[in-house]
């Protein structure tokens, strides 16, 4: 016979992991099946991991900075199979807390696959097992993109391989312009590496402000990273001390790794939705109504997966709004609209609301300030970087539309301007706010002088 539960979730990441939890606390009964390891994406292989090799790039940084301010370090050196240890024992570490999370309001785990069999029915494969469910979550996240099948393919990584080389590899191409492959070409960058990124188009960060994707650009080129832009892979073949890549314009590389990071794609395939009638679109994501539901009314979806903003604290956000809604009594829609971001390059990008080019787009007549300068840590360490300050503000209330950081802790100011920006703030407010001397950030307060 078939067990029976209010919530079956698909998937234990970030969004499984709460919807499933704050159900359980509102008092249903849910099971939560999971094919690989708690955390999903962003703690097993992505963010959690991605933010500890980019600290370590940083130490790179650390003790060349030190000679500056009268520091002599010798013998310093790097190991790489420290760090992929070190960074696995963190990683179970945060698995066994996920598990305990789920287990402590009796959320019952399945370390299994899971298909959908119906509107309210799904299968275990590893058992045969039917469970009946009133309602069904859909959290199973994305996968990395391959892109076009060009010859010798199998010879890339992609993020997933990454986080586990065996060895630091001396040279590598990294084929992208998005975040994963900005990031993953900084921090090889500054672990050593010689890094070339490789990319159609002829700036990253696509959606980005302008002036933060010339300004990251330039900061990269400075730091070694060589960008090749309108260009792509045609062929990797192996060589006797490495991998040989060519390019479309006829030139090629010889690199000892190649990474493909060209996008991710949600991971409906082979799910079984299409049994149940749902929906998936032409990237195989699901589309899904403000409280997340389905075209099925009892299948709903969170995450990644839907392909709307893929961060993992909107994964989070809508998991936990789905779990109020539905079993708590308490209905919320999460805002997709303003949603503060940060990119782990070297340096790193915060980033809040609208872009110069986005909101002149949407009708906006602008007032631009902007500040690039020199960061006083580098004053003495003699490091060639600049920080950039951006607010796009409306011209003709005031408000501040977006709020742009580039430089050392730009995810931390921006935490706190979404705060202000969210609440409607003002360039007047930020005007009359007092600085805190002397910090990067005063900037957002300080600057009176519009530049368009």
């Amino acid at each position: 016979m078939s067990r029976s539960v209010d919530l079956f979730v698909i998937g234990g990441g970030s969004g499984g992991v709460r919807a499933s939890r704050i159900a359980a606390q509102h008092g249903a009964k849910v099971m939560l099946a999971e094919e690989f390891r708690l955390g999903g994406t962003c703690v097993i292989r992505g963010c959690v991991p991605k933010k500890l090799f980019v600290y370590a790039g940083r130490y790179a940084h650390d003790l060349e900075d030190m000679a500056g301010y009268g520091w002599t370090v010798e013998g310093a050196r790097f190991d790489w199979p420290t760090l992929v240890a070190n960074k696995d024992r963190e990683i179970a570490r945060l698995e066994s807390i996920y598990q305990r999370n789920l287990e402590a309001p009796g959320v019952e785990i399945i370390r299994d696959r899971a298909v959908v069999t119906g509107a309210h029915t799904v299968r275990i494969v590893g058992t045969g097992e039917t469970i009946e469910a009133r309602h069904i979550l859909i959290a199973t996240g994305g996968h990395p993109a391959l892109g076009p099948a060009i010859p010798g393919a199998e010879l890339a990584i992609t993020s997933n391989e990454a986080f586990h080389l065996p060895t630091l590899p001396r040279r590598v191409l990294v084929q992208g312009g998005g975040y994963i492959a900005v990031e993953f070409a900084c921090l090889f960058r500054a672990l050593g590496c010689e890094v070339a990124l490789v990319l159609r188009a002829e700036q990253i960060l696509r959606s980005f402000d302008d002036d933060v994707r010339h300004h990251v650009a330039d900061e990269m080129r400075h730091s070694g990273i060589n960008i090749l832009t309108g260009r792509s892979l045609t062929s990797i073949t192996a060589t006797a001390d490495g991998k040989r890549v060519e390019l479309s314009d006829g030139s090629h590389v010889e690199v000892d790794e190649v990474m493909l990071a060209i996008g991710r794609i949600p991971n409906t395939r082979n799910l079984g939705l299409e049994t149940a009638g749902v929906i998936v679109d032409g990237v195989g994501a699901i589309p899904v109504d403000v409280h997340g539901r389905t075209n099925v009314p009892s299948i709903h979806a969170v995450g990644d997966v839907t392909n709307r903003v893929n961060l993992t604290p909107m994964a989070i956000r809508e998991g936990h709004a789905f779990a109020d809604t539905v079993f708590g009594g308490k209905p919320w829609q999460v805002d997709h609209h303003l949603v503060a971001t940060a990119v782990f390059t070297e340096p790193e990008i915060g980033t809040v609301g609208l872009s110069e080019a986005a909101a002149r787009e949407a009708g906006f007549t602008l007032d631009i300030y902007k500040a690039q300068f020199r960061p006083m840590r580098a004053t003495l360490s003699g490091r060639a970087t600049r920080m950039l300050v951006k607010l796009v503000v409306d011209a003709d209330t005031d408000k501040v539309l977006g709020c742009h950081v580039v430089g050392e802790a730009a995810s931390e100011i921006i935490q706190m301007a979404a705060v202000a920006i969210g609440m409607g703030a003002t360039k007047a407010d930020f005007d009359r706010t007092v600085a805190v001397h002397p910090t990067a950030a005063e900037e957002l307060v300080t600057m009176r002088t519009k530049s368009s």
